[in-house]
């Protein structure tokens, strides 16, 4: 059940074949008057349409025009017909983080998939980049994808080929859950090329759009798109990024949303991060896997696992075995007294260490003096924390 009366979703309906998507004077008429009184006052006579301020006549009669043609009980027909809905402000399916965007945020979302689309975008990331990624990029984005969706996140992205479509896939890989932002109506597979892949997140995810059926996406409309990318989500993780990419617009819109902008690092000599790395050199996180991106978009104690490198025997010593260790040459041999000396610690004490250090196989007699073994010592041979 809804809170949201059918007149107002019709004419909700019929506003988004009317304005634009990102449209912020609509957006404030859309507040100011409502949305049946907005659609009256677009295809009333000029008198009544001068309340409609701030736009030039021409504008408004491209709105008239627009409106007059809009028939809201046939697109609403189409959606139910693909199993979809008509999801507006006010309904329990509402993501109310979109509210964000203010003058900017949609009339309404037309939607396909049985998950609800609130409750998704509540535990959401988003992974975007470049159309034409390496397999690099690919590879990450697609990892990132599957990884996300382990952990129980949802994976938002616009179904574009690249670095949107590999972490689609990378979601689906792995059983989970992804949602596709479509530029154009949610009953049209664009790309083409892409055609089986929104289906399949059609049947197991979610796809969302702000244009009617039928909408057909166009260069201003794809970059719309992505505020609502950025909206939708916790935070967005850019793949791969030249510096005119479309995907830096998401994260840079995420930045103004408040939203965590994160991004995976790439060859320095690569152009395709080139958009990534000066992300990296302002307020964007690296990351290089799901669970750096859940530690920073999660809940306390979602921690990434610490990382270090392979554990050598000589990192196990205790600190004054370490010294005279660290004494001896790396060529050749040295008494005890000349070993001391280094290590800045008494004759005594230096040769207690050098006995210590032979029996783990660090170190041998030569002579009167000592060198380094060459034959290598395993880790597991020394004793954590020293004498």
């Amino acid at each position: 059940m809804t809170s949201v009366g059918a007149d107002e979703r019709l004419a909700r309906a019929a506003l988004t074949r009317v304005f634009e998507p990102g449209d912020e004077r609509g957006g404030r008429w859309l507040r100011r008057f409502g949305a049946v009184a907005l659609l009256e006052l677009i295809t009333s006579p000029g008198a009544r349409r001068e309340r409609l301020t701030g736009v030039t006549g021409e504008r408004l009669g491209g709105y008239r025009i627009r409106a007059e043609a809009a028939v809201p009980e046939r697109d609403l027909a189409a959606i139910a017909a693909l199993g979809g809905r008509f999801v507006c402000p006010g309904d329990p399916e509402w993501p109310s983080q979109l509210d964000d965007l203010e003058a900017a945020r949609p009339i309404g979302l037309w939607v396909r998939g049985r998950p609800d689309l609130r409750i998704w975008s509540l535990r959401s990331v988003a992974v975007v980049g470049a159309r034409a990624c390496t397999p690099y990029g690919a590879h990450m984005a697609a990892t990132l994808g599957s990884g996300l969706a382990e952990r129980g996140w949802v994976v938002t992205s616009g179904a574009a080929f690249g670095v949107d479509g590999a972490a689609h896939r990378g979601a689906l890989s792995a059983g989970g859950a992804t949602v596709a932002v479509l530029a154009g109506g949610a009953d049209r597979a664009y790309p083409p090329g892409h055609a089986e892949l929104i289906g399949r997140i059609a049947e197991q995810g979610l796809l969302v759009a702000e244009l009617p059926p039928g909408g057909h996406p166009t260069r201003s409309r794809f970059v719309l798109r992505n505020r609502v990318i950025a909206a939708l989500t916790r935070g967005t993780v850019v793949v791969e990024a030249e510096y005119r990419s479309g995907s830096l617009v998401t994260a840079r819109c995420a930045q103004r949303l408040g939203r965590f902008t994160m991004g995976v690092p790439g060859p320095a000599t690569s152009g395709l991060s080139a958009g990534v790395h000066e992300l990296l050199r302002g307020e964007a996180v690296l990351v290089t896997d799901a669970a750096e991106v859940v530690e920073l978009v999660g809940d306390i104690g979602e921690l990434a696992p610490s990382r270090r490198g392979p554990v050598l025997a000589r990192d196990l010593l205790d600190p004054a075995s370490a010294r005279v260790l660290e004494a001896l040459p790396a060529r050749g041999a040295a008494e005890g007294r000349e070993v001391a000396r280094s290590a800045g610690t008494t004759t005594d004490e230096a040769l207690g260490r050098l006995y210590e250090l032979h029996s783990l196989g660090f170190v041998e007699r030569c002579g009167d003096g000592w060198q380094l073994t060459a034959r290598p010592t395993p880790a597991g041979a020394v004793r954590r924390g020293g004498t």
